[in-house]
């Protein structure tokens, strides 16, 4: 069994999904900071001030500043601004793996591409073809005949 999971540990295909997630994991605070230091100023400033972040529906009793307040007292609270910003940044990050899988995919056109593809260049009949288009028209019989 410890040879089992050995060979499927040491396959391609498990390493390069590993990577794949410690990349992913990276990329994702990439993308959290863009959206929460770059791209939400620029919405506040266009709706007036707003911060999606911030948006957010107490379920229970009393009044809170913050949901940070709201959670810690234990009420219930309804996130439609991190819900928002959560559908954000899937969005962005959805237009990038779009990009990257179009540009390894364009990549990997030109590599599979021959190199240097000469035209075909028609040189006439072979020996071969003269050969035989010889013998053919000795069994017809010559044209004097």
């Amino acid at each position: 069994m410890i040879d089992e999971f050995k060979d499927f540990i040491a396959k391609g295909t498990v390493m390069d999904l590993a990577v794949g997630i410690i990349i992913g994991a990276a990329f994702t605070a990439i993308v959290n900071s863009l959206v929460g230091d770059l791209i939400n100023p620029f919405i506040a400033l266009f709706t007036g001030g707003i911060d999606f972040s911030g948006w957010f529906y107490v379920l229970g009793e009393g009044e809170f500043a913050s949901i940070a307040e709201a959670t810690e007292a234990g009420v219930p609270v309804f996130a439609i601004g991190n819900f928002l910003m959560a559908c954000v940044n899937f969005l962005i990050i959805a237009v990038v793996v779009f990009l990257l899988v179009k540009m390894v995919n364009r990549i990997k056109s030109v590599a599979d591409k021959p190199d240097d593809v000469a035209p075909a260049v028609h040189t006439g009949p072979s020996e071969l073809d003269v050969l035989l288009e010889i013998r053919d028209s000795l069994k017809r019989g010559s044209p004097a005949e």
